[in-house]
């Protein structure tokens, strides 16, 4: 068999499922995956003899395709701010969401930089942490409840070398912090998800990602109402708190930064992404206070 007409048999079988979103893409990156290729590489390269073990290892990968099987847990990578990270099932797929999150991180940073530690909670594959770090020089902790996420992470702290800037702990959001500790910046993508919606998300997202980073709990607000609550505790006077929020929590989290930290914030904003939908919640610690109101 010659390796271009793998690829079409490849494409062929995507199809079978009308629901993978584009066949053509996903076959193209299994080959790849499979013969070690490049793009430009698989079409030069159209009249190559291809051997049993990689056609009975690219089936093997269409298998669990046709499981609906995110083709980033098959591969145990993703890109993400045009850089690639390690992913695995313990971990969400980095989103085009985050990287908006981010993208308003760190323009804010630059502009109204903290005077105190940085914290990503929730940290996952570690994507949030390594980017502050890279952009900005920052020394942040990445904080998961979830060893096996924080497995991943440090694979990717590795990955991009910030061993140096990047440290880990293993906890239940801010529950690590010792009495007494002063935060300069909150980061987080948290579980916001309603428990009944989880039913209704795409197989790939339902099946396969990480329920304990998906369900936020009945009003899909669980978490996020923690990290208000206790951040405002936390950080320091002017210090930032950033968190990734569902399409249509933004009336709610507004609602519940008055009602869980009456005073304690100002510049409280919830910011519409590239699609128009409330997409971040923004707030700055109140600056003459110290407490949480």
């Amino acid at each position: 068999m010659r390796l271009s007409t793998l690829y079409q048999d490849a494409i062929r079988e995507l199809r079978q499922d009308p629901d993978i979103e584009n066949p053509e893409l996903d076959a193209r990156l299994l080959v790849q995956h499979v013969t070690g290729l490049g793009r430009t590489e698989l079409f030069l390269q159209g009249d190559r003899p291809v051997g049993r073990e990689e056609s009975d290892r690219l089936r093997q990968l269409l298998h669990r395709r046709l499981r609906r099987e995110p083709l980033q847990y098959i591969l145990g990578s993703c890109e993400f701010w045009s850089r690639t990270f390690l992913v695995s099932p313990a971990v969400l797929i980095p989103r085009p969401e985050t990287e908006f999150l981010l993208e308003h991180v760190l323009s804010t940073l630059r502009k109204a930089p903290v005077a105190g530690p940085v914290v990503d909670l929730c940290t996952g594959s570690g994507v949030i942490a390594v980017i502050l770090a890279l952009e900005l020089g920052l020394t942040v902790t990445g904080v998961d409840i979830s060893l096996d996420a924080l497995a991943m992470a440090r694979s990717n702290i590795r990955l991009h070398g910030v061993e140096d800037r990047v440290s880990l702990v293993g906890g239940d959001l801010l529950s690590w912090c010792r009495p007494g500790a002063r935060l300069g910046c909150i980061v987080s993508n948290p579980p916001y998800v309603k428990a009944d919606d989880i039913q209704t998300l795409q197989p790939e997202v339902r099946d396969w990602e990480p329920l304990l980073a998906l369900s936020g709990g009945e009003r899909g607000l669980d978490i996020i109402e923690r990290i208000i609550r206790d951040g405002a505790g936390l950080l320091v006077p002017g210090g930032w708190l950033f968190l990734e929020i569902g399409a249509d929590q933004g009336e709610s989290v507004m609602e519940l930064v008055a009602a869980t930290a009456p005073g304690g914030f100002e510049e409280v904003r919830v910011l519409a992404d590239w699609a128009g939908r409330p997409r971040v919640l923004q707030a700055r610690k109140t600056k003459n206070m110290t407490g949480n109101g």
